[in-house]
């Protein structure tokens, strides 16, 4: 099998496996393309992208350019590499770069395409209460995640698992599917086809996004609390002040409620638990992060209230 010379398109930390398994594989990464030092922490620290760090630690040349046009095409043609590999750049692949490589560029995506095309394919899936999910490698053109697919992978959601849980999981195991295509494009056995479906869109998340809307059925609400973690995180307002909920779940059937105790918001106490009432069954809250405080359990947030605080969520998204 011919060795490749491969240019790599990276950021986040879910893009690691796959910088890592091309590494590690036959092929010589002759660059990394990045995002540039962005700040982080209180002190606004300018800290590298994930992808950049691990290029550092073998010695790999990093090209760090929050858009791919003018200086940074120029350096990235200049490479002559067979074949342009992205994992969650975080930017547009336009032409002349797009089709300068001899191969053109693969992009793993994290979802069964056409399915949640767009920058949260992830944390959509899981909002939208899919029970399968998986990633795709396909040929990027200039049409959003439009491409010929080279191969699949597939798995079931979780019914507890979090964005972040699903995105790792995925990360590692979509990082042996793409190793696998780039060495079937290397000894001409590749073969990519159309994509197959109805197209549904997964664009980036905002804070608004978080907002539970406490008057949906149960099952929505959960699958919004895990599709939002850990960005850009669940949360809900009481008392005027932002709740930020980590985890929660469905409260079980062996909870008893009289007829109308619970309205959708309403929180009360059973006991240990913590619940909130929904459209259909109460939600039983697990972990918060009250604002101004550390993260805690729901019961010792609960507790630590004033005597005539709110016992009432408001969903304040009404414009989502």
């Amino acid at each position: 099998m011919p060795s490749l010379k491969l240019v790599f398109a990276g950021s986040p930390a879910a893009a690691v496996p796959s910088l890592l398994a091309l590494i590690a594989g036959p092929h010589e990464v002759v660059a990394v393309v990045t995002r540039e030092d962005s700040p982080r922490g209180r002190r606004g620290v300018l800290t590298p992208t994930p992808v950049a760090s691990a290029a550092d630690e073998h010695g790999i040349p990093v090209i760090k350019a929050n858009k791919l046009a003018g200086a940074a095409t120029e350096h990235i043609v200049a490479l002559g590499a067979d074949l342009g590999v992205i994992v969650a750049y975080g930017g547009l692949v336009r032409e002349p770069l797009l089709s300068s490589p001899a191969h053109g560029w693969i992009n793993l995506h994290f979802s069964l395409l056409p399915r949640w095309r767009g920058a949260a394919p992830v944390q959509r899936a899981i909002i939208a209460g899919d029970e399968l999910t998986g990633a795709a490698v396909f040929q990027l053109v200039p049409e959003l995640d439009a491409g010929d697919v080279f191969d699949v992978l597939e798995r079931p959601i979780g019914s507890a698992e979090t964005a972040g849980e699903l995105l790792e999981s995925l990360a590692d195991s979509g990082a042996s599917l793409l190793a696998r295509v780039v060495d079937s494009i290397a000894d001409g056995s590749a073969v990519a086809r159309e994509q197959v479906g109805d197209v549904t869109l997964a664009p980036k998340l905002t804070l608004v996004d978080g907002d539970v809307d406490w008057a949906r059925p149960a099952s929505d609400v959960t699958s919004l609390i895990r599709g939002v973690t850990p960005e850009p995180g669940a949360f809900t307002t009481v008392d005027g002040a932002r709740l930020k909920i980590l985890e929660a779940r469905i409260a079980s059937d062996s909870i008893e409620l009289g007829p109308g105790e619970l309205a959708p918001g309403q929180f009360v106490q059973k006991g240990k638990l913590i619940l909130i009432g929904t459209a259909t069954h109460p939600v039983e809250l697990l972990m918060v992060h009250p604002a101004g405080r550390k993260a805690m359990d729901a019961g010792s947030w609960w507790r630590g209230r004033a005597a005539d605080a709110s016992s009432v969520a408001v969903f304040t998204g009404a414009n989502r």
